[in-house]
């Protein structure tokens, strides 16, 4: 293996996100601050909230004065307040009523009804009873005004929590929107100048001070500091940063100053395209939900039916009064309210709990599908390894010692912009080796790099380094080209002393990845376009026992349909251009954020980081959800089939009657049950279970 020594080619760090997090096409959008839906969600907020607490108010006077409230509680009225229910329960209609009254004419119109329509229905047929009633037109028990109240408020109620569920699932733009810092101290001939980011160019240099967010994507060109990610990976530990490695909007040096060259703004940024996937994510529909829609679809014409037989079957047996009251109970139970909020609202916080934890999920129906995953396909270079040179191993003669080998191989590197160069002095300093410093510095493409340290010659090298020394290599690295790792030897004074191995390393947590997919019985299998011998070494390190080696970047979507046709439900995890079309043929794509953009466009769920265990969080994720959704299902849906016979009238013989009001109550009481269900999911913790343990243990 030869050991060039030309210009070097700089590797971005492992989750550098050297690349804007995003997919091709949305780049125009990703920029958008505006956040139009969500703003939306904010404005019918504050609308239902306002609105909720003025028709409460107006609400008392109207339960109190209400004919048949007094009746059931056994108080009078006196005859001046009797008209007070009637004309404060006509504002209640009119005013509080509109959003219903509105959205059930939409659905008139769009022949598509639903929840609105069935509210707008019984408060009109409330509303027109209880004046039939306090004019002596109709019969006095069919007076409404203290149920029409509290049926108003309730919804009211219900929809303010249910907008304020809604905006609270989006707050994930809001956050990441409010990473960027609100003034960049930019570099001018003349010393420095705060402005907008907004106001940045590629190109600009900007310093970040210690504890200072970085205003744009770049690269540092001056300094080195910790950098916290974890607003955008995911990974709470900050991760060191130095001259040339890329650095991400948003994120923050929390140590040092550092200078950084504007690399991207805007809409190119990382962040902008990390809020465009959010956003397209929460915009998505899903299987669950198209199927939740058709349930409440069907819920309405369900809820017709009853309320027809209903007015049918109580003015048959002669109580036509009863059958105004249990049709008005029937359609106001019957409200698709909780069912229709079942299963966006637990994708929507699953979508946002998952960005905040570097999960970002383009397609929902990807995250509802990793749920029967059982194999993941796990592409090798920078997915499970770091995708960069590493000193994997050290072989010497027998009078020297491998510390020592490696100070004066680190020493002779010490000058060279080689990659494999960078590797060996990478590995002096992490065993916090003194490396001296050399003179006569010389490298020879394809041959190595000599240097005098400490009064000695050394050189280090491939074999043609050996051939020109007339020297023999040592007979124990023949296992290590079986491994094909990348072998170079140290020379001292014209002798050999020692062999260095150098490998695309395996990540560490790419090991806890595999034991915990394992765990949770999902198989894993690795695919390379690396020899038999490299893929088979690399699998054993990690534990997996099926490996595709050598396989050519047309060929991994094919080794997809292989494992399709076993009976298979495939995720495929890549980071490369290569690894595009088989994240395409897989069930679900996933890609490393650190990867491609087309590997990026072609994948239905992006991990941000670098982190092979953030598979398993995905996977826990997706189970989790699904478990929400039963569960809202069960109980929206489940609730209406039970409650709306007994509105009927079903055990009427037996003296027992559903009251509207109660009716009411617990339809709304059923949807602020979903609600509280899904925000359970909040507390999920989706951060890889062995850094989560790391991280309990530190605390």
């Amino acid at each position: 293996m030869s050991h060039d020594h030309g210009p070097r080619t700089t590797h971005p760090a492992p989750g550098a996100h050297g690349a804007p997090v995003t997919d091709a096409g949305h780049a125009d959008h990703a920029g958008d601050a505006d956040h139009t839906g969500h703003a939306d969600h904010a404005g019918h907020t504050e609308q239902f909230r306002r609105l909720f607490w003025i028709m409460l108010a107006v609400a008392v006077p109207v339960i109190a004065t209400s004919p048949m409230f007094a009746m059931i509680l056994g108080y009078e009225i006196p005859r001046p307040w009797n008209w007070i229910a009637p004309i404060l329960g006509t504002v209640m209609y009119a005013w509080g009523g509109a959003p219903f009254l509105s959205g059930a004419v939409s659905e008139l119109r769009s022949r598509r009804p639903g929840m609105m329509l069935l509210i707008g229905l019984a408060i009109t047929v409330a509303f027109l009873a209880s004046w039939g009633a306090s004019l002596g037109i109709l019969h006095h028990e069919l007076e409404f005004w203290w149920e029409l109240a509290l049926l108003i408020v309730i919804m009211l109620l219900g929809h303010w929590i249910e907008m304020r569920s809604l905006a609270q699932t989006t707050s994930a733009l809001d956050s990441l929107a409010a990473l960027l810092p609100d003034e960049a101290e930019r570099v001018d001939p003349d010393g420095t100048t705060l402005i907008s980011p907004s106001d940045l160019r590629v190109g600009d240099v900007v310093v970040v001070r210690p504890g200072g967010r970085i205003p744009a994507d770049g690269r540092i060109i001056r300094g080195a500091s910790s950098i916290d990610e974890s607003m955008i990976t995911g990974e709470s530990r900050p991760v060191g940063r130095a001259a040339s490695d890329p650095v991400v909007a948003g994120t923050v040096s929390t140590d040092s100053a550092i200078r950084v060259e504007i690399t991207a703004v805007g809409s190119e940024t990382t962040l902008a395209g990390i809020q465009k996937l959010v956003a397209d994510a929460q915009a998505s529909s899903s299987r669950a939900q198209r199927i939740a829609d058709r349930a409440a679809a069907w819920l309405f014409w369900f809820a017709l039916a009853a309320a027809v037989v209903t007015a049918v079957v109580w003015t048959v047996v002669g109580l036509p009064d009863e059958a105004v009251i249990r049709t008005i109970t029937v359609l106001v139970i019957a409200c698709p309210h909780a069912l229709g909020l079942a299963i966006p609202l637990v994708v929507s916080i699953a979508t946002e709990r998952a960005a905040r934890a570097g999960i970002l999920v383009k397609d929902r129906l990807a995250l509802e599908t990793m749920r029967p995953v059982d194999t993941v396909l796990f592409d090798k270079t920078g997915t499970l390894t770091k995708g960069a040179p590493a000193m994997t191993g050290i072989e010497t003669v027998p009078d020297v010692e491998p510390e020592e080998v490696l100070r004066l191989a680190a020493a002779a590197e010490s000058d060279s912009e080689h990659p494999l160069a960078r590797a060996i002095v990478d590995a002096a300093a992490q065993r916090d080796l003194a490396v001296p410093a050399v003179t006569d510095f010389s490298s020879s493409p394809a041959v190595g790099v000599r240097a005098v340290v400490d009064g000695r010659l050394v050189a280090v090298g491939g074999p043609n380094l050996l051939h020109e020394e007339s020297l023999d290599e040592l007979p124990s690295v023949d296992v290590w080209r079986a491994e094909g790792a990348i072998i170079l030897h140290v020379v001292a004074d014209h002798r050999v002393i020692g062999a260095l191995r150098l490998a695309d390393a395996v990540r560490p947590e790419s090991i806890v990845a595999v034991e915990t997919l394992r765990e949770r019985g999902v198989d894993v299998v690795m695919i390379t376009g690396d020899a038999q011998a490299v893929a088979e070494h690399v699998a054993a390190e990690l534990g997996i026992s099926r490996v595709f080696a050598g396989v050519r970047p047309a060929d991994k979507a094919s080794k997809v349909r292989e494992l399709h046709a076993e009976g298979r439900i495939v995720a495929m995890v890549g980071d490369g251009v290569n690894d595009a079309p088989a994240l395409a043929q897989a069930d679900v794509g996933l890609a490393i954020g650190a990867g491609t953009d087309v590997a990026i466009a072609s994948a239905g769920v992006i991990l941000a980081g670098d982190d092979p265990r953030t598979v398993g969080s995905v996977i826990t994720l997706s189970r989790a959800s699904y478990r929400k959704m039963t569960q809202n299902l069960w109980w929206a849906a489940g609730y209406n089939l039970l409650s709306v016979p007994l509105a009927a009238g079903l055990l009427a013989p037996w003296g027992f009657v559903l009251p509207m009001s109660v009716g009411a109550i617990l339809m709304s009481l059923s949807t602020i049950v979903v609600a509280a269900n899904a925000q359970i999911l909040r507390r999920l913790d989706l951060r890889p279970a062995r850094l989560r343990e790391l991280d309990d243990a530190a605390s």
